[in-house]
């Protein structure tokens, strides 16, 4: 019997929720009529507002008691699940009442990457087809603020710009930012700066001394927002963060600049995704030079 109501349970970090959407996507390719109930973090969970085929969504909470799970499961216990799929691994799914449930350790991984880790725990589900693209759904007003934002520099060439990141030591330097824009004056007419609040500063230096004007969104955007503005933009460059994913689950191409990390497993899910390592797993040594010849 086709199940009627399934769980996902899906993780935390921005891009890593976006790195379960292919999952989401196959089990409704598989369970069309399904409604499709999704665990999210409070800070991701606007990544799935408007899926066509979602049913509701719960946020987990870490600030709270015992990183939010007693305050989780009191909703979705109220309901006996057909399916649950757990990406998780922190025992939500034997916490909550279904028919069957499919968790992480029991997964048969198509590949290295973690799309293709998540997609080995619905294997069973899914079988040999081809796993579904990384997707994000900008709602009508999100892509009416991008149009708004957007509308002096319309049927331009745009270069999106991710030059934050959560840690130092994934932040590639300023000034070769500003170089590699250089570089780049006669492919795009104008820079789009993204990231949250922490990367003003940073994307403050670069639209004052940049030679193509730039739109500065840092700190200006919900994740939605963002992504309708990615969708605009010719192609994203950044550092490894949730940005080049929200780029790449939008079909737009994108280069990853990667220090520390493994970008075998973590980069953009795609076709158009490119990525550099720099030697020593040093994101400076990443010269401008690496990154032009990328576009070629």
């Amino acid at each position: 019997m086709e199940p009627a109501r399934i769980l996902l349970i899906s993780l935390s970090n921005i891009g890593d929720a976006i790195m379960t959407t292919p999952v989401l996507q196959a089990l409704h390719a598989e369970f069309p009529e399904a409604q499709i109930d999704i665990v999210a973090d409070r800070r991701s969970s606007e990544i799935f507002l408007h899926c066509p085929y979602r049913g509701r969504i719960f946020n987990k909470d870490k600030q709270k008691f015992l990183r939010g799970l007693p305050a989780l499961l009191i909703e979705p216990r109220s309901t006996r699940y057909n399916l649950i799929v757990d990406l998780r691994t922190e025992l939500i799914a034997y916490l909550l009442r279904a028919d069957k449930r499919l968790c992480r350790w029991h997964r048969k991984p198509y590949g290295t990457h973690s799309v293709e880790r998540h997609m080995g725990v619905i294997r069973a589900v899914h079988g040999p087809r081809p796993i579904p693209p990384c997707i994000m759904w900008p709602g009508e007003a999100d892509r009416n603020f991008a149009n708004r934002i957007l509308q002096k520099y319309r049927d331009n060439n745009l270069l999106g710009i991710g030059p934050g990141a959560n840690w130092p030591g994934k932040i590639w330097p300023q000034q070769n930012y500003l170089k590699l824009i250089e570089r780049l004056r006669h492919k795009f007419e104008a820079v789009v700066l993204l990231g949250d609040a922490k990367d003003r500063k940073i994307s403050q230096i670069i639209a004052e001394k940049s030679i193509l004007p730039c739109v500065d969104l840092c700190g200006k955007t919900t994740l939605l927002q963002a992504a309708a503005v990615l969708q605009e933009t010719s192609l994203f460059i950044g550092n490894d963060s949730g940005l080049g994913h929200m780029a790449s689950s939008v079909n737009t191409a994108t280069i990853t600049l990667f220090g520390v990390g493994q970008p075998e497993r973590y980069r953009p899910w795609g076709d158009r995704s490119k990525w550099l390592t720099g030697v020593d797993q040093k994101i400076e040594n990443i010269s401008v030079d690496n990154v032009v010849s990328c576009l070629d």
